[in-house]
């Protein structure tokens, strides 16, 4: 069963997201999630709160939590009568005597605060609000249990309390118009049911420091959580965000701002909320659709300058660790797709100043140079002017699963498209130098001689594997349509072009993207499912990416003639089934993946930037 989510975001990194039945099902779900080294350092801070209203006819609850061993406790989930996410998350709660309670979270873009406002639909003469807030003060990824350490006493200004949950953690600030009533209790044994089907630790203790008291017959009740941030009116805030809100065109186009996030003076993309940060790869592809697609070419612009500093022996850090400095550079597509992005970004602009252009250009030449000359894990041009990569025991492309020891998709030799960005980056640099159109030319003649498959009518995946010439993997995947669509140019043209389109579309198209292998293929998955091994071994066995849509709808077209009627015809058989997904998992985006067969249930991130920004450029594709 799918649970539905909500994110809110507050552009530092930090977050609160939780059901939209109000029941937490992740030790990522809280109230107040905070970056404390944008966007990198998260801790979670507030988790939760119990709420219930006090009328003439009796005390109702307008929340839920699910404890050990399978209860859930309250019972306000049943009273949810509606729940929206346009402006921002909002319930309304219909009480057995005919009171309608109107609960909205929101956050505030720039700042690690969240405001939470209550009011009354249909106002009783008497109504109290009592809300129990549950804290914590943990690593994102953890989770709590109770301690002697917690710090349950606030210091308290009139109707601003500040609470120290640990030593060398942000405060918990707290402003409300309401009271305040001091009854420290741990609240034991919360079940998260989404952690216990991921096969990981999934029961937690929480402190709960006391009750926040308001009666809304007389006026709407907010309490406003943070950091330690300027002390805002909840009414500027919320009047502040309806018309930032208001400038974002569709829903896709708010989903992508969710993403942008600051890091230190520049700009940075997350990859994927609840838990992933800022990623290499995932940046630049999705950047592509987020930014440039949707003309936000100044973001663009900030954070290809900024990454341009990164560039380390001809490569991009794959990874900024949540915790430490030390970048990763285990990836040999990271820095190709920074290349794809720079050349999409010189596109879209009409102006480029000459400092920004020739630190791109050197950024490109150092990538290019670094691949050519040979660089980290055994990332070198070969004599046929092709890349080959990889070592036994690391994993460098896309499909990166590791367990252990265990890579469970090397992909050593030349993968297909890691070829494919090669060449179009080289054909990129060729524009402006000689030497990069020769290694073109080279790499190019090389491409469709080794990797065509003449038996099946398709490419293969990998040739020249292990590093051993002429040895080829032939299993059916997705990543032969890079050389077709997903980049400016395509590497593979004619008949060969269409039947490759062809067989992708038969094999492993679904309404949500491609299979990440053809289900006849040994080792297919149908179903991403279990603990930890069992998840990462099926993780690029079968298990649909929808990110890969935008790649195949853009081969999809260059086959069929880009015409008007071919972008309509796209649109509805390919963009509409997967536009259908903002309704269900991760509300108004698009999930990381997908299991393989019916009913294509939502798996693994809720909330995915290149599934989001692949999609914003389908959109503009077919418009």
């Amino acid at each position: 069963m799918t649970t539905n989510e909500w994110l809110e975001t507050d552009g530092l990194g930090g977050f609160a997201s939780g059901g939209a039945d109000t029941i937490r099902t992740r030790r990522y779900h809280a109230i107040l999630l905070a970056a404390q080294t944008p966007p990198t350092g998260r801790v979670v801070l507030v988790n939760g709160f119990d709420a219930w209203v006090k009328t003439e006819s009796g005390t109702y609850a307008i929340s839920s939590q699910r404890y050990l061993p399978d209860v859930i406790h309250p019972d306000g989930h049943l009273r949810i009568q509606s729940f929206k996410t346009n402006p921002w998350p909002t319930w309304v709660f219909k009480l057995e005597d005919g009171t309608q309670i109107q609960q909205e979270i929101l956050m505030k873009k720039g700042s690690p605060t969240t405001t939470i406002r209550w009011s009354v639909v249909n106002r009783p003469k008497n109504a109290q609000l009592s809300i129990r807030p549950f804290f914590s003060g943990r690593d994102y990824h953890s989770l709590h249990h109770q301690n002697d350490a917690f710090q349950f006493t606030p210091e308290i200004n009139g109707q601003h309390l500040v609470w120290r949950p640990y030593p060398g953690l942000p405060e918990i600030h707290v402003s409300m118009n309401g009271t305040y009533s001091h009854e420290p209790t741990w609240y034991r044994n919360f079940l998260y049911e989404q952690e216990r089907q991921r096969g990981l630790d999934f029961a937690e203790d929480l402190a709960s420091p006391g009750v926040f008291q308001w009666d809304i017959s007389q006026e709407d009740a907010f309490c406003i959580f943070s950091t330690g941030t300027a002390n805002p009116s909840a009414e500027n805030v919320m009047k502040e965000e309806l018309k930032r809100r208001k400038q974002f065109v569709t829903r896709l186009d708010f989903a992508a701002d969710a993403y942008l996030v600051e890091r230190k003076k520049g700009k940075t993309i997350v990859a994927g909320y609840p838990w992933f940060t800022d990623w290499g790869r995932d940046t630049f592809i999705a950047l592509r659709g987020l930014c440039i697609a949707r003309g936000e070419l100044k973001i663009a612009r900030d954070i290809l300058i900024e990454w341009a500093q990164t560039v380390s022996q001809g490569m991009l850090p794959n990874r900024f660790p949540d915790q430490g400095t030390e970048a990763e550079f285990n990836s040999v597509d990271a820095s190709l797709w920074y290349v794809i992005a720079v050349y999409d970004y010189f596109q879209a602009a009409k102006k480029v100043s000459k400092a920004d252009r020739d630190q791109l250009r050197n950024a490109v030449d150092a990538i290019l140079t670094g691949y050519e000359n040979g660089t980290r894990f055994q990332i070198r041009m070969d004599e046929d002017g092709l890349i080959a990569a990889g070592q036994p025991g690391y994993q460098l492309t896309w499909m990166d699963a590791k367990v252990g020891d265990w890579v469970v998709t090397p992909r050593i030799g030349k993968p297909v498209e890691i070829q494919a960005l090669w060449l179009n980056a080289l054909k990129f640099a060729a524009g402006y130098s000689e030497h990069w159109n020769e290694l073109y030319e080279r790499g190019s003649e090389s491409f469709e001689r080794k990797f065509w498959n003449q038996k099946g009518g398709y490419l293969f995946d990998v040739v020249d594997v292990d590093h051993e010439s002429g040895k080829t993997d032939d299993l059916f995947r997705p990543n032969q349509i890079f050389a077709v669509g997903g980049l400016p140019y395509a590497v593979l043209e004619g008949d060969r072009a269409r039947s490759v389109v062809a067989a992708v579309e038969a094999r492993l198209l679904t309404p949500l993207g491609l299979r990440s292998l053809a289900p006849e293929s040994p080792g297919y998955a149908p179903h991403y499912e279990g603990g930890v091994r069992e998840r990462d071994g099926v993780y690029h066995q079968g298990t649909v990416w929808p990110w890969l849509m935008g790649a195949f709808v853009e081969a999809w077209l260059r086959v069929n003639g880009e015409t008007d009627e071919a972008k309509r015809e796209a649109k509805k058989h390919f963009l509409e089934p997967l536009l259908k997904h903002l309704e269900e998992a991760g509300l108004d985006h698009i999930s990381e993946i997908v299991d393989a067969e019916p009913p294509y249930t939502p798996r693994g991130c809720p909330f995915q930037a290149w599934s989001v920004g692949e999609a914003l450029r389908i959109t503009k594709m077919c418009s």
